[in-house]
């Protein structure tokens, strides 16, 4: 069944687009069309922040609510969402390819949980407080929401990445302007719906897909206050000119290349670490950007880690997005696909052994599918070992000692996630503190809404997630008396 919308979330109203362009998603496990949504241009963005300034300038209004109220309005919200939590789940990975039994965990579960935790922190943060003055008098020091915020999400994790940005921003008193990508629209209008059912006030959240030119009005638009974005660290880069230039700040959740080390004293039973191991390489489908894609062994064990990966990667089901069994789904697009497959081809040529994978699976005629590839006799100045695919490929590269391990670790543009693997818990988190990331995990990797979440590096600028979150989305007022 095709899903069809034709109208866009603007201001608390269903309304019509300003021209009759439309996006079609397309299921890239059966190459077939999902169902169309309008696509906005310019003139939907301008009327979706319009609609967000009114709201957030009008006196009395969501910005100058008592955090209490606001926060009340978000438990309907998540539990709006939850009620369509099912349908969220199959759309997304009809949309994308991610495999459903993890869908149904982050893409239906993770964003409630984070709107819940930020109508907590509504609750109880100190919005204001009074300071002693050092010069007579005192000084009481306001935290006010920054505005109207523009938040433009991809498609890898539509669901989680747009509540990152929407759970603080409704906490802090902001209205939102959210722009999804348009492999990934159809989800978003369960938002809405959501949204309108909760009672969230009109222009608290609009919502409005397009491509590039949407997105680029956005982010230059002069009633926008914030930026928030995730995505390439090439977009990044445009988005932090313009920001820039009109001095608006922005958060960007950029890029990634990140290392899984593996200790000398590792674990390696599959039993043990193996779920683990996975979610943190080939989550899904290698479309997440704080994967350990560069697992570093140390040569002592370096055959015993490449076939421990090789084997890992070779066990997993691969197939449609919505099958319960599938653990790797396809690429999102045609275009993704052939891009995951010249770097396949660039490592052959650069020398890496393929140990796995490196094709199309058999069996498969229809959808964008990649098999699990793993490369060993990796060097780390290897284009695959640099640069981020975004697919299901992983390289195995050897290292003499720690201090070897941290120096190729850190030798990346990027600096998102991480792992280290180890049976001493308190050595490998010795270790993780050396690597210059933003996020690193010991044994597992799984951002927890209550820790900041943001890259170093070519990674991004500024954190989502944790009371750094919110505090992104508050600016600061000193009021002397």
């Amino acid at each position: 069944m095709e899903l069809r919308y034709e109208h866009l979330y603007i201001g608390g109203e269903w309304v019509r687009p300003s021209s009759g362009r439309v996006i079609a998603p397309v299921n890239p496990s059966t190459e077939e069309v999902l169902g169309s949504a309008p696509e906005g241009l310019e003139a939907d963005i301008d009327a979706a922040v319009e609609a967000a300034r009114r709201t957030f300038d009008q006196p009395g209004g969501w910005a100058a609510w008592e955090p209490e109220r606001r926060a009340e309005v978000m438990e309907r919200f998540a539990e709006q969402l939850e009620a369509r939590a099912g349908r969220i789940a199959e759309t997304v990975s009809s949309q994308n390819g991610l495999p459903i039994s993890i869908a149904r965990q982050l893409e239906a579960g993770y964003p409630t949980a984070v709107l819940r935790y930020y109508a907590g922190l509504a609750r109880t943060t100190a919005f204001s407080e009074t300071r002693a003055g050092l010069l007579g008098g005192s000084v009481e020091v306001r935290r006010t929401p920054v505005g109207v915020v523009a938040a433009i999400v991809p498609w890898n994790y539509p669901q989680v990445l747009s509540m990152f940005k929407i759970a603080p921003a409704m906490a802090a008193g902001c209205t939102v302007v959210l722009k999804p990508s348009p492999e990934a629209s159809l989800d978003s209008f369960l938002v809405a719906e959501a949204a309108e059912a909760a009672g969230v006030p009109a222009g608290v959240l609009n919502i409005v897909p397009g491509g590039r030119e949407a997105g680029g009005r956005l982010v230059s638009h002069p009633g926008v206050d914030k930026v928030a974005f995730t995505g390439s660290t090439a977009a990044g880069r445009s988005i932090a000119e313009t920001c820039g230039r009109l001095l608006r700040p922005a958060t960007l959740e950029l890029g990634g290349k990140s290392a899984g080390i593996v200790l000398d004293d590792a674990v390696l039973d599959p039993a043990q670490i193996g779920q683990d191991l996975v979610a943190a390489t080939l989550t899904n489908n290698g479309q997440t950007c704080f994967l350990s894609t560069r697992i570093l062994a140390p040569r002592s064990r370096y055959a015993e880690v490449a076939d421990l990966i090789t084997e890992l990667a070779r066990s997993l089901p691969v197939g449609d997005a919505l099958a319960q069994d599938t653990l790797i789904g396809p690429m999102v697009t045609a275009q993704q696909r052939e891009r995951v497959e010249g770097y396949i081809a660039k490592g052959r040529a650069e020398g890496a052994r393929l140990t796995t994978g490196g094709g199309r699976p058999a069996g498969l005629d229809k959808g964008w599918f990649v098999e699990p590839t793993v490369f060993a006799d990796v060097d780390n100045n290897f284009t695959i070992a640099q640069e981020e695919i975004f697919g299901p490929v992983l390289c195995v590269l050897p290292y003499d000692d720690v201090d070897d391990a941290v120096r190729i670790a850190n030798d990346s543009d990027y600096g998102l996630g991480g792992t280290v693997w180890t049976s001493d818990p308190e050595r490998g988190a010795a270790v993780a503190r050396r690597v210059q990331t933003g996020t690193i995990g010991v044994n597992r990797y799984l951002p927890d809404p209550v820790a900041p979440f943001g890259g170093a590096k070519a990674s991004g600028l500024g954190s989502e997630l944790g009371p750094e979150g919110l505090a992104s989305y508050l600016r600061p007022q000193s009021i002397y008396r």
